[in-house]
């Protein structure tokens, strides 16, 4: 990338420690899922949170699966939200979240909550394969949307559907995407909308998540996951940045010694546990974007950008703009924690809310969550073609 930055101070610049691989690797108790790991809220700011409404969102929550992404997000202790119902197919786990949010109301599927008028918005936080599906029910019965990662699977005709339903509805649909919110990230767009990078003219993401199917899923649909369909974390480092989108893409993939990922051992087919993805942007620069489940070492989410005006790795900005703005994340309300995935968590949970209140599109709408996921999806047919050069489907804001 013409970067002087050696790779150890790349991962130090994006908050990674190895620590927890090495013992892991060494056979040690087995870690927390990568990406879960709390951070304490920042103390890189001086300002304060302030309330632009008293009024509570009556909330619904779906979804108390193995990595308890209901619970998340702090949707539960925001203070401009009451949540009212919630909602898990296992009985069980349907008791466990309604504890956590401290909820009386139950319901046995989404199927059955989105027929209560009471509830205003509902977070998905469902299996990976239905998130389409679910977030166009709750549209359908005049709800606001949230959905966890990522906005489709595999079909690019459903990726269609859910857009034309967002536009249609008038209501608001969000992606929590973690990336988006990452401390690295938030500076890159900050300096970026101030015109500190210019034109991105390369950009680059990487999501390593080492034998993510070993992880326990709904009717198992981790195990042989291309890892082009889960590309949002990495995807982020330029949509997330910019706003901007791919245009096309040529991937190729590594077929992996993992048994679930050998094509004959998966519901999908699919040969690979590396995916590499070199796509052209919107604004004429380059994207290469990597997604591994079979590569043991560092992990998580991490980027960089390079600009024709500047580039970032991390939080540290080299360029020629000299007056950049704030770099710091903003406050979070009381009781908002920034949770997980590089303290993003309570920054997701928090622009849902405020979208809502304010009456404005969110962050990540459904043409940025549509253009970081069906760009994966169009990768992995290129990585099966041997490297295809394949047009990507555009959404606009």
């Amino acid at each position: 990338m013409g970067s002087t930055t050696p790779r150890r101070s790349f991962l130090k610049a994006a908050g990674l420690g190895a620590a927890w691989t090495v013992t892991a690797l060494a056979g040690a108790e087995k870690p927390r899922i990568q990406g879960f790991e709390e951070q304490k809220p920042a103390a890189t700011t001086a300002k304060k949170w302030t309330p632009t409404s008293s009024r509570k969102i009556r909330m619904g929550i779906v979804g108390y699966g193995v990595c308890r992404f209901g619970s998340q997000f702090s949707l539960q202790n925001h203070p401009n939200v009451e949540v009212v119902a919630v909602s898990d197919l296992f009985p069980d786990r349907c008791q466990a979240l309604a504890k956590e949010c401290k909820c009386e109301k139950t319901y046995p599927s989404l199927e059955e909550m989105v027929k209560d008028d009471s509830i205003e918005a509902i977070f998905v936080a469902t299996d990976a394969p239905s998130h389409c599906r679910h977030a166009i029910e709750v549209l359908k019965h005049g709800k606001h949307v949230a959905s966890a990662v990522p906005a489709v699977w595999e079909n690019l005709e459903d990726a269609d559907r859910l857009y034309e339903t967002v536009k249609t509805s008038g209501l608001n649909y969000m992606m929590f995407e973690t990336s988006c919110y990452h401390a690295d990230v938030h500076a890159m767009r900050a300096i970026y909308r101030a015109g500190g990078l210019g034109k991105l003219v390369y950009s680059e993401g990487e999501y390593f998540h080492y034998d993510a199917s070993k992880i326990d899923s709904y009717k198992g649909w981790r195990v042989g996951l291309p890892p082009q369909w889960y590309p949002t974390h990495s995807n982020a480092y330029y949509v997330g940045v910019s706003g901007g989108s791919f245009t096309e893409v040529s991937a190729m993939g590594m077929p992996s010694i993992l048994d679930e990922l050998k094509p004959q051992n998966n519901r999908y087919k699919n040969p690979f546990g590396t995916e590499i993805a070199l796509f052209r942007t919107s604004e004429g620069g380059m994207a290469r974007m990597a997604v591994s489940w079979d590569t043991p070492g560092h992990g998580g989410e991490i980027g960089r950008v390079r600009g024709q005006r500047g580039s970032m790795v991390g939080s540290a900005y080299e360029g020629l703009e000299k007056n950049l703005p704030d770099l710091a994340r903003p406050p979070l309300p009381p009781g908002v924690q920034p949770g997980g995935h590089g303290g993003s968590h309570g920054y997701l949970g928090h622009e849902f809310v405020s979208s809502i209140l304010e009456k404005r599109k969110p962050l990540v709408d459904v043409a940025w969550a549509l253009n970081m996921t069906v760009a994966g999806i169009v990768a992995h047919q290129s990585a099966l073609k041997d490297g295809m050069l394949m047009k990507i489907p555009q959404y606009q804001r």
